[in-house]
């Protein structure tokens, strides 16, 4: 599913793309691994490094913690 970057939302692109992930894990729409950094990309129509400060934005919350060479995946609280 695509979905665009408003370019109307006084936003950045990355920071859109992290309160959008961060909105699904809160409704429980996304749980256990995040999309992968390309699937992110095409998801969005965005840039690497777009997707990737936006993951950066969602580890600094605290929502995802990731595993090298396996993936991002969303904290659980009873962790």
């Amino acid at each position: 599913m695509e979905r665009p970057i408003d370019p109307d939302d006084p936003r950045h692109p990355y920071q859109q793309i992290a309160d959008h992930i961060a909105e699904d894990i809160a409704r429980g729409v996304l749980t256990g691994r995040v999309p992968s950094e390309l699937e992110l990309r095409r998801e969005y129509s965005a840039g690497a490094s777009t997707v990737q400060r936006a993951l950066s934005v969602l580890r600094e919350r605290g929502l995802i913690h990731t595993v090298p060479g396996r993936g991002s995946f969303v904290r659980r609280d009873d962790v």
